[in-house]
């Protein structure tokens, strides 16, 4: 496991393109005033000791070393081993709605990035809880297996679109089924499924799965995503929206007579997601009423830092770009192996 101790610190890679910018312009500026004195042909022979390599090569060692540089700030640190250790918590499921109706922009950015905001708010009040994602639509799709890997939950959710699922509906009934499924196998701890739809056009028995998830003790709370003035579901380009066969944008609302239904088969509770600090509040409160379970999860512990070695490498640059010189060798730079080549040449023939 890999992780930067410091990675503030990263934002200074920043400055490396800036350098090489300026470093460029100043070439320039250099070639126009050389071109100036006379041609660059004749220059060369007056000024025999100046490289024109020497310079950019040791600009870029030492752009290399204070990349290393800057890395050796950043801390890079390794987990050097896993280990088994005890937490105390319970275990949820949030099975997302990414059907296309949640497309639609009735509350703002939309109905899905309202959920998907909403989902890591809940994530950032969790502790030592195990999270799991379910996706569905007109079927349901384990995304995230159960885990207390947060930062794993968190960018396996920023890469949920409505494109994840193929098959178009709205299947909270099977969704509901495949949290049941996605539980992990330890008994004795308590178990939630969030389930964040507009609950509109429900084509299973989301009801009775409900009620099948509360006889194994696993209460199903449901979040509505919209409104009830609803609003266009955008399709293809911009100001484009889904229409029916007569040619009318379809609108879609939320139902959340349905949610509060479903919510009251799983006995759990209905949250509305206008106001999502609010309803995430209420949510871990619910949450945080249901008692506490020991169970075992495996972390990565006794990080050490690994900044040594790029230190040594940005110093051994720096020895090398000060070993080089700007003008040429005086030694070496009468050594011309074109030159007896073609000496050599000559004689054999």
């Amino acid at each position: 496991m890999f992780r930067f101790g410091n990675p503030e610190y990263l934002y200074l890679l920043l400055l490396l393109p800036l350098m090489a910018f300026v470093q460029l312009y100043f070439l320039y500026q250099r070639k126009k005033a050389l071109q100036r004195f006379g041609d660059s042909e004749l220059l060369v022979h007056l000024m025999p000791d100046v490289s024109r390599i020497r310079p950019t090569l040791k600009f870029y060692l030492l752009m290399l070393a204070l990349a290393a540089l800057i890395f050796t700030l950043a801390a890079p640190q390794f987990g050097t081993r896993l280990q088994t250790v005890q937490r105390q918590g319970i275990e949820v499921i949030v099975a997302l709605d990414v059907s296309n109706s949640m497309n639609a922009q009735d509350i703002e950015p939309s109905r899905l990035e309202r959920a998907k905001q909403a989902i890591a708010r809940l994530t950032d009040r969790l502790v030592n809880d195990r999270i799991g994602l379910v996706v569905f639509a007109g079927q349901a799709y384990t995304q995230l297996p159960i885990t207390s890997d947060y930062a794993s939950a968190k960018m396996f959710l920023s890469k949920i679109t409505t494109d994840v699922v193929p098959t178009q509906g709205t299947a909270i009934g099977a969704a509901i089924n495949l949290s049941l499924q996605s539980f992990s196998q330890q008994e004795d701890i308590n178990r939630a499924i969030i389930v964040i739809s507009d609950g509109e056009n429900h084509e299973d028995d989301a009801l009775g799965a409900a009620a099948e998830a509360a006889g194994q003790g696993v209460k199903v709370y449901t979040v509505g995503m919209g409104s009830s003035r609803g609003g266009p579901i955008p399709a293809g380009g911009s100001g484009n929206f889904l229409r029916d066969q007569e040619g009318n944008v379809v609108i879609t609302r939320m139902d959340e007579a349905m949610l509060q239904q479903i919510a009251q088969a799983g006995e759990g509770e209905y949250f509305s997601a206008n106001n999502i600090r609010a309803g995430i509040n209420r949510l871990m409160d619910e949450l945080s009423s249901l008692e506490k379970a020991e169970f075992e999860t495996l972390v990565y512990t006794d990080f050490e830092d690994q900044f040594q070695y790029l230190a040594f490498l940005a110093l051994l640059i720096l020895l090398i770009d000060f070993l080089i010189l700007e003008r040429k060798n005086k030694l070496l730079k009468n050594i011309d192996l074109f030159t007896v080549d073609k000496q050599v040449k000559k004689e054999e023939a």
